[in-house]
């Protein structure tokens, strides 16, 4: 058998045969309410977990995700009343709060001048898409700027999620929070839209499993 023919044997079972792993984290996946207040993430591992889920998808790739990471033991108690002494908050080794950046368009030019930079457009493609990118989000109205960014910011929230459990950890979404005491306990600006609380550790018990309703009831193929 020649190499090209192995190749392509190869290509052929890739095809046959998913990536296991990664169905299991999906499946594994469950919102943890009981963490090991032990355990320590490093900010290095918080780090790439969050360079990873960064590779989600945004509208025009404005990335308005913003993440506030508390670590500190002191922060997270004064975290918790602010979601309603849920215990996760104190117990979890980090809470990401993911805030949606209602400005992101003002970063447009960083981020197709990187672009640029690694040969994926030319100058001129970029400067097009700084102004028009610019001159739309900046114009719309306030409330679909709002749905833009909670969208956006609901993508990269699932990949930290699945990020986290395909390193072993555990995560619980939590919109359950008072945005207002949140924005004034670590100074936020209304620049910035709080959407969702994560906290991130390893479980003390694990999630309790859910149903889901069958895909005759959700789904439907070419007519509503």
């Amino acid at each position: 058998m020649t190499q090209t023919q192995i190749d392509s044997q190869v290509q052929v079972q890739t095809k046959e045969q998913p990536d296991i792993s990664f169905f299991d984290v999906l499946k594994d996946r469950r919102s943890v309410r009981k963490y090991d207040s032990s355990a320590v993430i490093s900010q290095e591992e918080i780090r790439e977990i969050l360079e990873i889920s960064t590779k989600a998808p945004s509208s025009s790739n404005m990335q308005p995700w913003r993440f506030l990471v508390v670590t500190d033991p002191e922060l997270k108690q004064k975290l918790q009343p602010i979601a309603f002494n849920q215990q996760q908050v104190a117990e979890a080794s980090a809470v990401v709060i993911v805030l949606g950046d209602l400005e992101m368009y003002n970063l447009s030019d960083k981020i197709y001048g990187a672009s640029v930079e690694a040969g994926y457009m030319t100058e001129e493609a970029a400067n097009n898409f700084i102004a028009n990118s610019t001159k739309m989000y900046s114009s719309l109205p306030a409330e679909r700027l709002k749905e833009i960014v909670v969208f956006d910011t609901g993508l990269v929230a699932m990949q930290i999620m699945l990020t986290a459990r395909a390193k072993g950890y555990d995560t619980v979404p939590m919109g359950g929070y008072n945005r207002d005491q949140l924005k004034e306990l670590f100074n936020i600006s209304d620049r910035y839209l709080p959407t969702l609380m994560l906290p991130i550790g390893k479980a003390a018990a694990e999630g309790y499993p859910t149903s889901r309703l069958s895909i005759e009831d959700v789904a439907f193929f070419n007519v509503f």
